[in-house]
């Protein structure tokens, strides 16, 4: 039997509108979330090929620019729990150790070769790949490498391969790399930037150093973001207070390691858990006992409770909206400027820090989202419509999927439109004047210095 797809007729003999995507309202509970699946998800361990929405649009669009900030790969802790053995994870780049790319030897040979690249200041110094047979506090890791490579692999496949993005004849000013102060984010944009680009030239790789992990460049003088920040942290702490369970948990982990509660509550254990669940690697011991699966999930699950309530008090959004008006000032100002028809700086990586990508996805409106995992990725896309040139749209997109219409300035419009993404100029004026509306001002400057309402 053959069926042949048609398409329904309406009693009036008229083809229906084609289907607008539905945003499906949730009348079910969700079902409680699993800390241990959370935290595989935040591990984020390259297994197959991932499947992304990035680059897709009507045939008639063309992509004109990609905005991409990222999320360092994974890394060492920056913590250890003491009086344990640090967890044995070794940062040499072994190609033959999983998990491991197809690119990963040729990277490791490319790397070593760096000394034509254009580096920022202190940038210069710093190890293009890692390489210590135990790993250093915040290293990346083969796995946090492998990430990224993936990454760049991904978007390439999508923007080079599929969109002529960059041509092989690129050159170094389509390109706007930046990066903060440390080894692991420098290492994860080259990762990335090596199975991205069409070619990988070290002549053309220009890296700037960013000091500030919001990325607030010169325009870091805010007083009100620092309270919103001081309230926030308040707001974690009495959550913490009030969590028995969370508090059993650590006076027993403090009595395995033998030392008292609140210094180990300082060591952010969990920063060095996660490392271990990770890389599956046994949580550490000592003569007194072990640490379990039980404290990790008491700890996670605690986590997981604060992300939930950090959306519902709005102290974080206030924050979040302050912290990230100079990165997304500077997104916006770009995206107006190929719009116009430049041609520079058609390919933007920001590389970050969990810090960074989580308050611009808060300051979007975009609620759903998870916390940052190892090597996620946030991207803007800018398209032109062939149909009406001057006209220019924007696609958000969060670890491969579209988020545009969960934003805040991009909720409504989908509901009266066909259009499968955002005008540029909402999301303009959601950057030069909505986000400051809920302080009661009109420009940062100004909500920098008054209470929000």
């Amino acid at each position: 039997v053959h069926l042949i797809p048609v398409n329904p007729i309406r009693e009036d003999g008229l083809n229906p509108k084609s289907r607008k995507r539905i945003m499906p309202d949730l009348l079910t509970e969700p079902p409680a979330t699993d800390p241990l699946y959370e935290a595989r998800v935040y591990c984020n361990i390259p297994t197959i090929a991932e499947r992304s929405m990035e680059g897709h649009a009507p045939h008639y669009f063309k992509l004109v620019s990609v905005q991409v900030l990222i999320r360092h790969g994974d890394r060492y802790p920056l913590y250890t729990i003491p009086k344990t053995k640090r967890p044995d994870i070794d940062c040499m780049l072994l190609p033959s150790r999983k998990p491991s790319h197809p690119q990963l030897e040729a990277f490791i040979k490319h790397m070593s070769k760096g000394s034509a690249a254009q580096m920022d200041g202190s940038l210069s110094s710093l190890p293009r790949y890692p390489s210590h047979s135990l790993c250093e506090m915040g290293e990346l890791t083969q796995t946090g490498v492998v990430q990224h490579l993936q990454n760049g692999q991904l978007l390439r496949e999508i923007y080079i391969n599929k969109h002529k993005l960059l041509l092989s004849n690129w050159t170094a000013k389509q390109l706007y790399l930046e990066t903060t102060g440390k080894s692991r984010t420098l290492q994860s944009a080259l990762a990335l930037l090596y199975t991205f680009l069409p070619d990988f030239d070290w002549k053309k790789i220009n890296m700037r150093h960013q000091w500030s992990t919001i990325f607030c460049s010169g325009s870091c003088d805010c007083p009100m973001r620092n309270h919103y920040l001081e309230e926030e942290q308040r707001r974690q702490y009495s959550l913490r207070v009030k969590n028995t369970d969370l508090e059993k948990i650590y006076v027993d982990m403090a009595k395995i390691v033998g030392i008292p509660t609140r210094q180990l509550r300082a060591s952010n254990p969990i920063d060095s858990l996660l490392c271990y669940f990770c890389h599956n690697v046994s949580f550490p011991c000592t003569k007194t006992g072990c640490m379990s699966m039980e404290h990790f999930k008491v700890i996670k699950r605690h986590q997981l409770e604060d992300e939930r309530e950090r959306q519902e008090k709005k102290l974080y959004f206030l924050y979040a909206l302050l912290a990230t008006h100079p990165l997304l000032n500077q997104t916006v100002n770009r995206l107006q400027r190929i719009a116009e028809g430049k041609k520079e700086e058609v390919f933007v990586l920001y590389s970050a820090h969990d810090v960074t990508l989580s308050p611009v996805i808060s300051a979007l409106g975009i609620t759903e989202a998870r916390f940052p995992r190892f090597a996620a990725r946030l991207v803007f896309e800018l398209w032109q419509d062939g149909k009406k040139p001057k006209e220019h749209f924007v696609r958000i997109l969060y670890d491969g999927t579209d988020v545009t219409f969960q934003t805040s300035f991009c909720k409504d419009y989908y509901k009266h439109s066909n259009k499968p993404m955002c005008p540029l100029e909402k999301f303009v004026n959601f950057v030069k004047r909505d986000m400051f509306l809920v302080f009661n001002s009109t420009s940062y400057h100004d909500a920098c210095r008054r209470r929000a309402l």
